[in-house]
């Protein structure tokens, strides 16, 4: 009887804690969320936006219009930083990016999923704190972007498709003798403009020579217009929900090397339902992986 008795609540207690496990295993992640949809104006919400954040523990590592009506508020803290320095090439994690964007509709107000991208970039922690941080200070109605989602472990290794790039094959593009000298160099060359690509931020990764770099990229001619962040985001962000938090790209420092994402996984971990042809699709950007590699070394080579 005793051993029947253990059995009744052994089996039962076994197989909650399946169940549990593979709920969570089944969580469907998608890039961003969707804060607030309401009336009123890019500036009103920038700035409410603005004072939530900082209520809420976050510190604004810069601020970009990438064209009008729009706005991108990029946000930092501690826990995201610690993640960043316990992680490869966690840096590229060290933000969150909220936008503030007029619609149809109204007012979107939108930012990164923190637990999505702790996934994308294989981040040690979930930031799970954060997202309840960023929900907490400035809402969250659901999350968009993609229209099943991913769950973590495919978003840990996501490609776009067969042959294309992983997280951890990003692009080299600078290589100095010092982390001192590659972070220097970087932050005076985005300073100086140079090839349309200027800083919009700089995050330092505590305790780990790391740093990453928030770049807006302006295309001047008809030829540059595929590293343009107005040109890529007129062709591949036409759904009701807007993905203005995609921008801005990065640069990331870390020792002595300059790396970027190859913009064939940075820009499909965000629009990961984008067709490969068709009048809305990544043929209509096929030019932009390599644009935006090529300016970004030209821009920061030693």
């Amino acid at each position: 009887m005793k051993l029947l008795a253990f059995k009744n609540v052994l089996l039962p207690a076994l197989l909650f804690f399946c169940i549990g496990n593979v709920m969570a295993e089944d969580v469907m992640l998608k890039p961003f969320v969707l804060a607030s949809k309401s009336m009123g104006t890019v500036a009103e919400k920038k700035e409410q936006a603005k004072n939530a954040l900082t209520a809420a523990g976050f510190s604004l590592a810069g601020d970009y219009s990438p064209y009008p009506d729009t706005a991108i508020l990029v946000v930092t803290n501690d826990e995201l930083k610690s993640n960043a320095a316990a992680s490869e090439h966690g840096g590229f994690g060290a933000v969150q990016r909220v936008s503030i964007t007029q619609a149809k509709d109204g007012i979107q107000v939108s930012y990164t999923n923190p637990v999505y991208m702790a996934n994308v970039y294989r981040m040690k922690g979930d930031l799970s704190n954060v997202a309840a941080g960023l929900a907490t200070a400035l809402g969250k109605v659901e999350e968009f972007g993609s229209k099943k989602g991913m769950t973590a472990d495919k978003a840990r290794r996501y490609h776009y498709m067969f042959g294309m790039e992983y997280f951890d094959e990003p692009s080299l593009l600078a290589e100095y003798s010092s982390y001192e000298e590659a972070v220097q160099s970087v932050d005076a060359k985005l300073a100086s403009n140079q090839n349309g690509v200027t800083r919009v931020y700089r995050v330092d990764v505590p305790g780990k020579q790391e740093s990453v770099f928030g770049v807006a990229m302006k295309g001047a001619a008809e030829l540059d217009k595929y590293m343009d962040d107005q040109f890529i985001m007129s062709e591949i962000d036409f759904r009701e929900l807007k993905s203005t938090a995609h921008l801005p790209y990065e640069v990331l420092v870390s020792g002595n090397k300059v790396y970027a994402l190859y913009a064939r996984f940075r820009i499909a971990i965000n629009f990961p339902d984008l067709s490969m042809m068709g009048s809305n699709s990544f043929m209509n950007i096929m030019k932009t992986p390599d644009a935006i590699r090529d300016v970004l070394k030209k821009t920061v080579q030693k």
